[in-house]
């Protein structure tokens, strides 16, 4: 199939990141100045290598940050079950230091390149990947329009587009088009996520579901789960977790509400992103509760009301030790947070109005009963009190979550049934070349 021409936005993005590539190396310096990069590993975000491309077939998945990476493992151990080697890459900090822990042998991780021209290239040509699988909505078109001359298929994966970004494609559809016919395959999570790629070109779509539903649920260190739940076993307690710039101060007006309700109330507050554990305490101490943070070696002690919770990784830890969590993101305009971790961890969750990323699933979970809505503090204080003064009650939003959510898995395995074909001509490439298979590199 002919692919469209390159259109004028497209020459004119490629040239001047080409050009700017001082300033790009110059706000890379920027932001490892600011913790936001890891200085150690600047040189990746040029496309140069931290390591050896390992022996054989190599797969190169792509998250940008935790929630993408993470709805990647079971792919990552799909492909290594077929024979690839797997190159993983993120483009936040946070997420490389959590999938660092999570990937297993036949995977290594790396960070991402900014999407220059020549830092792409270098990519590439080291790597030398045989499959590209990119998750959600990272469309970056140097790289893909490179991945293309190079005849590297692209495989979008747990693809999603909103309303907002759809309408941002229609204003140039030529455009749109140019990058997405070079996408070989582009499996979304939802029918309407899958009408939009299509009516912007995408030529091949499928619908194959939301890979989050079949993540496996986050770790928690055994020995921090029992000496934390010795700690608290007496005390109620809940979760706002993944709480957003605003919500921090709900959330503590909420407890200072219920304070008189539940003397010894603890609630542990975690913030969407640690660096943001500062901002929670003083949220806190706003409404005169005392605090500490994680971070800094605090402990939920009896004397602590809120415990700041801003650490990377946790999250597991975390919701095993509340049965009820208030999901953030949801009561400022931000779209909401994945409530897939918490209630197959056995959370209830409570829920803002604001939760259009994930709409799909929260409204499963309210018909089920296993998750409930907020409209502001008040509501949430009212709610947290309710169901702390009802274990009935909150046993069974308990219950009911991981039912809900049976009918959204088997997306991992729907996206390798799409991915054998390809897996199947590589090796009959290889047969074709006379290659010997040899074993892969192990991480």
């Amino acid at each position: 199939m002919k692919l469209p021409p390159m259109t004028l936005p497209l020459l004119a993005y490629r040239t001047g990141l080409r050009v700017g590539e001082p300033a790009l190396a110059g706000l890379l310096a920027w932001r490892a100045h600011h913790g936001k990069e890891d200085p150690l590993r600047l040189p990746e975000r040029r496309g140069l290598p931290g390591r050896a491309r390992p022996v054989g077939p190599l797969a190169w998945m792509h998250g940008a940050s935790v929630g993408e990476v993470l709805s990647l493992i079971g792919l990552v151990e799909g492909m290594i079950a077929r024979g690839f080697s797997v190159l993983v890459t993120t483009g936040t900090r946070s997420a490389a230091e959590l999938i660092g822990s999570r990937l297993p042998p036949g995977a290594v991780h790396q960070y991402v390149p900014l999407d220059a021209p020549r830092w792409v290239a270098r990519f590439l040509r080291h790597w030398q990947p045989n499959l590209a699988i990119v998750a959600e909505s990272e469309i970056w078109p140097n790289t893909i329009l490179d991945l293309a001359a190079r005849e590297i298929p692209l495989i979008l994966v747990n693809g999603r587009m909103s309303e907002r970004s759809f309408k941002g494609w229609e204003r140039c559809p030529r455009t749109a088009k140019a990058l997405l016919s070079r996408i070989a395959v582009c499996l979304t999570q939802t029918q309407e996520d899958g009408a939009r790629y299509a009516k912007l070109g995408a030529p091949r779509v499928s619908i194959a579901g939301n890979l989050k539903f079949d993540a496996q649920v986050p770790p928690a260190d055994p020995q921090q789960l029992a000496y934390l739940g010795d700690l608290i076993a007496d005390r109620p307690v809940w979760i706002a977790a993944s709480t957003h710039e605003g919500e921090d101060s709900i959330v503590a007006y909420a407890h200072a509400v219920l304070k008189a309700q539940f003397p010894r109330l603890l609630t542990i507050l975690a913030p969407r992103h640690p660096s943001r554990g500062g901002d929670a305490a003083e949220a806190a101490a706003a409404y005169g509760l005392r605090g500490t943070r994680r971070s800094s070696g605090g402990r939920p002690h009896p004397s602590v009301e809120v415990y700041i919770a801003d650490t990377i990784g946790e999250m597991g830890l975390f919701y095993r030790l509340a049965p009820l969590a208030f999901l953030g993101g949801s009561l400022v305009p931000h779209g909401g947070q994945n409530p897939i971790e918490p209630v197959r961890l056995e959370t209830a969750v409570l829920h803002g109005p604001h939760i259009a990323n994930f709409d799909t699933v929260y409204r499963a979970l309210d018909r089920a009963g296993a998750a409930l809505p907020v409209r502001d503090g008040v509501e949430l204080a009212t709610l947290v009190g309710e169901l702390l003064g009802n274990p009935t009650r909150l046993g069974g939003m308990v219950q009911a979550g991981p039912l809900a959510l049976r009918p959204f898995e088997g997306a991992v395995g729907r996206t390798l049934a799409v991915l054998d074909p390809f897996v199947a001509q590589m090796k009959l490439q290889r047969l074709d070349r006379g290659e010997v298979a040899r074993p892969l590199a192990r991480a």
